[in-house]
Parts: structure tokens; sequence; C-alpha cells
């Protein structure tokens, strides 16, 4: 029996050889605008909407496809003898497959700030269609994803085009419509109320379903905005667990916030436990690892560049449970082949990038709390402003840039001590900032390392001046703080007293 299939598609790829394939399985073609002319042009035979409908098209194609016999088409149950009769009585044919795509209202958005032709990409008939033969998925094939194409080619002719294949389409399609409305309204919200609307609608594409979660009795999976991970996260060795994931976003949003500079950045458990700025990739980790070789065991390591020979057999020494690099070098793949635990993931590029999404949100109970995202701004330092007697020399300026921004990307309280362009102590997550200090103190006393010349950043002010007379046992040499607390006097008379530099720059950097 001949079927119908109604095709109209923004994203034209592919659609020449899947109407051919229709054409070949004895379906009548059905088709709007340019993609009825697409088809034209590749001397297929395909009826034009309006001439299915006998209506022409309305207000400059705003009105084509929202007719009776478009949507009755669609919708009427096959299996309803009532149904069956009234699109008999109405003359009301039958749709059995629809293949549409949307306007591209995203693409508009960043290609245009005019708003009226934004307006003009909100698609009203792809949308209700979809939707339509989504209802009515028991009867109509609905497909919206070009990469479904083959699969469903290969279903009708095989004729497993069942109610299960039908169902995991028709799930795909309001997923489609969701994420597409998600989008207008998300951007208006953006454009007309500060991004902050009565209403979030938070979307992401599924990549992969990890082992499972935090812990083995968890379900979890990956989601991106906008392909970054599809195009910017390649396996070369093992499979990212949950927590992986968690510690590889951490560890590239460090080693990604200085550029090309050919840093490494050391993870653990979230929270950086090694980090250096040197000549090299080799220098930069051999220097990173002092830091505290006993929590990098296990721990994710981030390099800015490429993972080569020499630095594979380096980090090969001791066992840590991920790599990430901008780029590999196939000869330092093989140094881990029989490395069974060992995971290798790349993004292909001559330094790390992350997404620097503009939003940030975590789950609470009941919902979730939504804020722009934090940097660190690119004056942040030079603009801060210098309270105490004693100016910082340039190098120590140098390192407190690095102190600020491992700081900012580090759970509070926290403390952070850089020495020559290196992390020689850091204290993080504890109840108090004193204990903080003190923390980072004693595991830099266990590694063995000189603190006498560092900086010392700290993510907020300091509460009492405690913090600072441990920074002057140790020979701290230069603070940047944001300053605000209502004993600030009696810091900066703590630094003057110790001949410390220290500066405030005014900008909190919590991260909870």
């Amino acid at each position: 029996m001949k079927k119908r299939a109604l095709l109209s598609v923004s994203d034209k790829d592919g659609v020449v050889k899947f109407a051919k394939e229709l054409r070949a399985l004895n379906f009548e073609l059905l088709s709007t605008g340019g993609t009825y002319k697409l088809l034209k042009e590749n001397a297929l035979e395909v009826t034009e909407v309006s001439e299915f409908t006998q209506s022409p098209e309305l207000f400059e194609g705003r009105v084509k496809t929202l007719h009776p016999k478009i949507h009755g088409a669609i919708l009427h149950k096959r299996e309803d003898e009532k149904h069956v009769k009234e699109a008999r009585q109405n003359d009301i044919s039958s749709i059995d497959l629809l293949c549409v795509n949307l306007y591209p209202f995203k693409k508009t958005t960043i290609l245009s700030d005019d708003f009226d032709e934004i307006v003009e990409n909100i698609d009203i008939g792809g949308p209700a269609m979809i939707r339509s033969a989504a209802k009515n998925y028991k009867s109509v094939l609905v497909v919206c994803d070009l990469l479904d194409y083959k699969s469903v080619i290969e279903a009708i002719k095989e004729g497993k085009d069942d109610e299960s294949f039908r169902l995991n389409l028709m799930i795909k399609a309001y997923e489609h419509t969701a994420n597409y409305d998600s989008f207008i309204a998300n951007y208006m919200n953006e454009r007309f109320k500060g991004g902050f609307g009565e209403f979030k609608f938070i979307a992401g594409r599924k990549v992969m379903d990890t082992k499972y979660g935090e812990n083995p009795h968890q379900k979890g999976a990956l989601y991106e905005f906008d392909d970054f991970f599809s195009n910017n996260f390649k396996a070369l060795k093992g499979e990212a667990s949950f927590n992986n994931l968690t510690d590889i976003n951490a560890a590239l949003n460090l080693a990604s916030a200085f550029d090309e500079a050919p840093c490494v950045a050391i993870i653990k458990h979230g929270n950086a436990c090694g980090f250096a700025l040197k000549e090299s990739l080799l220098e930069s980790y051999t220097e990173a690892l002092k830091c505290d070789s006993v929590s990098a065991y296990g721990g994710v390591v981030a390099i800015n560049g490429c993972l080569d020979e020499a630095l594979a057999l380096k980090i090969n020494e001791i066992y840590v449970e991920v790599i990430i690099a901008a780029n590999v070098a196939p000869e330092a793949l093989k140094v881990f082949e029989s490395k069974k635990r060992i995971k290798i993931f790349t993004q292909e590029s001559p330094s790390l990038k992350r997404s620097f999404d503009k939003y940030d949100f975590k789950h609470i109970d009941g919902g979730f709390v939504y804020q722009n995202s934090d940097e660190v701004g690119e004056n942040e330092l030079k603009n801060a402003k210098c309270v105490s007697e004693k100016k910082a020399s340039e190098k120590e300026f140098e390192d407190m840039k690095i102190a600020l921004k491992i700081a900012a990307f580090t759970k509070s309280n926290n403390v952070v001590y850089v020495k020559n362009k290196a992390l020689v102590a850091i204290g993080m997550g504890m109840t108090s900032r004193i204990d903080a200090s003190k923390a980072a103190i004693a595991k830099a006393k266990d590694m063995g390392l000189d603190l006498r010349g560092c900086v010392l950043a700290s993510e907020a002010f300091f509460p009492f001046r405690d913090s600072i007379d441990e920074a002057a046992k140790i020979g701290v040499k230069a603070i940047v703080q944001p300053g605000g607390s209502i004993r600030d006097d009696e810091v900066i008379r703590a630094a003057n007293e110790a001949k410390i530099a220290l500066y405030f720059t005014g900008i909190r950097h919590f991260l909870h």
C-alpha cells in the first residue's frame, strides 16, 4: 500500500538521499519551500504542501502547514473507525512519516542581533507538526534528526518499524521541541530580563553513560551544552567515570586559565594538589608534583600542551588515574600500554580549553541555585590596592597572579602559597581560614618544601590577623586577598609588622 511522507527541513544534509530511499519504498512525497525546490532539482516526484491542502501559503510563509489536511493527516487514529470515517468525510488523507527539523533560531541569534530577524526564525509549523506526529507515534514515524535517516530506512525495509522503534523516535521528537522552546525562552530572558526570568531551562545532550555515579549504587551520565565534549574530549585510553569527569573539569578550569603557557595542574577530589608554570611541561610537572606527591597518587593531571614521550615517562613513575592533555604524541601513548588502570584523554588542540559557560548552577534539594559564572578578571590583581607599607616585587607579583587563580578554583575556605611559579602549599575546604593555613604549612613541612620567599593568596578576606602571623613565621613575602573584614586594620598592621606586601582586590571568590 502506498504511503505518504512529508519532508520540510532547514538542515538539508542527507535529505535528498533520504527522499530517494522513501520513493524507492513507494512513499509519496510532500514538501515545502526550499526542501520542495531541492527535491524537484534532484528529479524527485514531489507535491507541494499548498497543492496538497488546496490552500496557499499565507503571510510570507508564516502559515503553510497549519492546516486540517496536514494535522488531520498526521493526527487521526488509524485504528479508530470513527477517526477513519471522519477523515474520509473531510477528504483528509494520511501522512505516515514526518521529517522535520526546525528553523535555525539559535544560529540566527549568534549571527544577528536584529530582533525582528530573530523573531522570524521562531519556527511555528515545524514544532506543531513534530508534536502532532509524536503524539500519534503508533501510526506516524517522526524523524527530526538527520542521523536517524539510515536507521529509519533500514527499519522500514526490514519491517522493524514497530511500536518500540517508533516510541524511541517519539521521545526524541519531544526532546527536540523541548530543547528548541527552552532555548527561545532562555534567550528572551537573557535579552530582556538579564538572564534571570521566572523560569530557567537547563538542557543538555547526552554524551555517554558513566559506569555509575559518585558511588556504585548510583546511575550516572555525561550531558553537554553546545557539543563541547563531542568536539573537545576524545578518549585515547580507558573510559571516564563520573568522578573522573568532575575532577577533569577542575583540572581543565585551572590549567586552561593561563592561555598557552606550559603549565600542569594536578587535581585530587576537585582541588589542586599541584600546579606549576615553568619553561617546559616536563619541568612544570616535576615541580607541580613536589607540592603534594602523596595526594597526587591516583589523581588527575592536566597538561596545557603536548604529552610527549619524556613527560609520559616521568608521569609513569607514579600512579595517576587520569591524564587530560591538549594533545598526545603516539610514542607517549605507548609508554602507558601496559598500565591497565590509567585513563588518557585529549582535546586534540594546541592548548587546553574549556567552555567558559556564562552561567553556573548547583543542585540543592528541591531545586537549584543559579548564578553568573565566576572568573578572575584579567586586571583583578593589576587593579588591586596595596594597603601595606611594603610593595611586592615583579617576581612576587607574577606568583600572586598564579596564586589568585588557584584560589578562585579551590574549595573555600582556602589559602594558596606559590613560589617561583609553582604551588608549594595549599589548604582548602576548611571551616576556618587559620585551620587551612596551618594544614597547608604542615603539609609543606611533610613534603620538605621551603616556603621562605613565597606569596599567599586567599579567596576571601582574613577575619583575624592569625593567618598573617602564621604566614610571617614561614617567610611569606606578599599576600593578596579581597579585604573587607571589620578587622582589616588589624590584618594590615600584622602585615606591616612582618614587612609583608599586602594587596586587597575587593573581589571575593568563594567556591562551595
